[in-house]
């Protein structure tokens, strides 16, 4: 992890829970001067966090900004991998396009990328995702899992589940997992999820998740096409809600359900997503590129494919489609 001196002083302050950090020990050990601790102070204090200083004591911190960068993070991250490295930014058009090059690169397993905004954000099949700036979480997070090719997808409903344990643990709402990547509170989509693979033929480089959740937006921030199918954690819980906790806890339960997944196979994660699943028993239409069926959802394989049973009886597979509930 690349060192900085301004992310190691707000882990102090952080750490000193509101009472004085000696700016002249910390100039001493890293041995910088007194006016370059003063320099990253005011940095802070330009990025939002409220600083205040004792005569002789030093700085403490009064109030945290609601930014997603690698300190605030880190205040309530318990992974041992995932999330250790954070790459921040104010705004970039897709946190997928840097994971990508990033990975290819070779940074380490558990590598994230996040960004307060993306201007050219997509979520599957290269549709367009408004990612407002400040309200949401942006993030794409690169990991190696021992695991072959064809078990990439899976991950997916690995990261639907860890996402919907996460907001439950932190807002208390309760949401569904409509297959095969998105989350939905009362019928209306919070957050997506969009799987890329960088492998050989026997063996994955690395998988990019990349992650689009709703949290502190207010109904007029979507476009108003969007507006009677979209929500926020906010809309829905009547409060904002802390992103930086939230990106902490998703990446907990990532780093816990990616373990699982790697050492017992899919079973349990099956279970878990399908405790989750919004379409089991309902009728649906899933539209794929070359064909349209619509059968009886069933639940989903050992290998995630969607099950339906159609009119005949028949049990069908389906990889990959826009699925659509009928009443």
């Amino acid at each position: 992890m690349k060192f900085s001196v301004k992310n190691e002083l707000l882990k102090r302050l952080f750490a000193a829970q509101g009472k004085p950090v000696s700016g002249q020990d910390i100039a001493d050990e890293f041995g910088l001067s007194r006016t370059a601790i003063w320099k990253y102070i005011k940095e802070l204090e330009e990025e939002g966090y409220e600083i205040g200083s004792l005569r002789k004591k030093g700085y403490y911190l009064i109030e945290i900004p609601d930014i997603v960068n690698q300190a605030n993070i880190h205040e309530h991250l318990e992974t041992k991998t995932y999330g250790q490295t954070i790459h921040y930014f104010k705004t970039c058009p897709t946190t997928q396009k840097i994971a990508h090059e990033e990975a290819q690169n070779g940074v380490e397993d558990g590598t994230l990328i996040i960004s307060e905004e993306q201007t050219a954000g997509k979520g599957r099949l290269a549709r367009p995702w408004t990612s407002n700036a400040g309200r949401g979480i942006w993030m794409s997070l690169i990991i190696r899992p021992n695991l072959a090719p064809q078990q990439a997808p899976q991950l997916t409903l690995v990261a639907a589940v860890a996402i919907v344990r996460a907001i439950e643990d932190i807002t208390d709402i309760h949401p569904v997992i409509k297959w095969p990547n998105d989350i939905l509170i009362n019928n209306k989509k919070v957050t997506g999820i969009l799987t890329e693979l960088q492998a050989d033929p026997d063996r994955i480089k690395a998988v990019i998740l990349g992650m689009g959740i709703n949290v502190n937006q207010d109904v007029t921030d979507f476009p108003e096409e969007l507006q009677s199918i979209a929500t926020s954690l906010k809309i829905e819980k009547g409060e904002e809600v802390d992103r930086a906790k939230l990106v902490a806890k998703i990446l907990e339960y990532l780093e816990q359900y990616t373990s699982l997944y790697v050492e017992k196979g899919f079973a349990p994660i099956k279970l878990l997503w399908e405790s989750y699943a919004s379409i089991t028993g309902k009728r649906v239409r899933a539209n794929m590129v070359n064909e349209t069926v619509e059968g009886v959802a069933l639940g989903i394989s050992a290998e995630g494919m969607l099950e339906l049973q159609l009119a005949d009886g028949s049990v069908r597979g389906i990889y990959s489609a826009d699925i659509e509930v009928k009443n």
